[in-house]
């Protein structure tokens, strides 16, 4: 609220402008004393509306330089994958975050993890997480554009990054050199990465990759480390059963146990076993 301003007491009713002609004028009397000088027109609407598409062409292009600039770092910092055709990664950036928080907890990294070649890994395991993760798997290259329209969608009514929508070579990507990061530069890189690995590998390869690498558990990576830590056996004997309780922990693997599953974990296990049924991945890498 502007404060009230007071009356000054010593003016009464006489006008506030100088009684001395010839005093210095200020900003109100120059305009006075210069009639012949009239203020400047206004631009005419057609000239305004020119302005205003100037300034919204310099803004369109800032962002286009920006988002040019966003692009050509997401591809420029890209990794090779060249030799994943042949060779079998070390160690993936998940592996590497989950080494990282467990010392900055004061705790050593666990790590579980034995590489199972893809014909040695149980088709009802392949099956079972096929139906849990990316049924269209096999029909993608890389990116199912119409379950990220829907992810997007979802995203947009909630406001916010919630639903993945992501296909088994994306998370494959994202597990192998990136983060869960929801920021739209990973997301970006994630994409690009994924169209990499199904330029350069076989399909049956980014699976095996996948089935390999993925955490199944606290520092449990991979079919072969979990079907023994939860089931005491190999990944190439998994029953239907017990695949489709590995397949439906994939999507929270430190929350369900498959060895001691809850009822969300059990549901999930069902839906899987209903669906299991119409899908079948080859048997072999190629």
């Amino acid at each position: 609220m502007p404060l009230p301003i007071s009356p000054d007491p010593d003016s009464g009713s006489k006008s506030s402008l100088p009684d001395d002609a010839t005093a210095r004028p200020g900003p109100l009397d120059a305009a006075e004393a210069a009639p012949g000088r009239a203020a400047a027109p206004a631009p005419p609407p057609a000239r305004r509306f020119a302005i205003d598409w100037k300034i919204a062409g310099r803004v369109m292009i800032a962002g286009a330089a920006i988002g040019f600039a966003c692009l050509a770092y997401a591809y420029l910092t890209l990794p090779d994958v060249r030799p994943l055709r042949a060779a079998n990664p070390a160690t993936t950036a998940f592996i590497e975050l989950r080494a990282q928080d467990a010392r900055s907890h004061g705790e050593p990294p666990r790590r579980v993890q034995k590489w199972a070649r893809y014909r040695d890994i149980s088709s009802e395991l392949k099956r079972a997480v096929l139906v849990a993760e990316d049924d269209a798997f096999w029909q993608h290259e890389g990116v199912d554009f119409e379950q990220l329209q829907e992810s997007l969608i979802l995203d947009w009514a909630r406001r916010g990054l919630l639903r993945g929508g992501s296909t088994i070579t994306q998370q494959l990507a994202k597990n192998l050199y990136l983060s869960p990061s929801k920021n739209p530069i990973r997301k970006l890189r994630e994409l690009i990465i994924a169209r990499r690995l199904e330029a350069e590998l076989p399909k049956a390869r980014i699976f095996e990759l996948y089935l390999n690498v993925i955490e199944w558990g606290d520092g449990v990576y991979g079919a072969e480390a979990a079907a023994r830590t939860y089931f005491h056996t190999s990944a190439a004997e998994l029953g239907a059963a017990d695949a489709a309780l590995l397949a439906g922990a994939i999507v929270n693997p430190r929350v369900l146990n498959p060895a001691h599953p809850n009822t969300r974990l059990l549901k999930r296990q069902q839906l899987i076993l209903r669906r299991m049924g119409a899908v079948f991945p080859p048997e072999d890498a190629g």
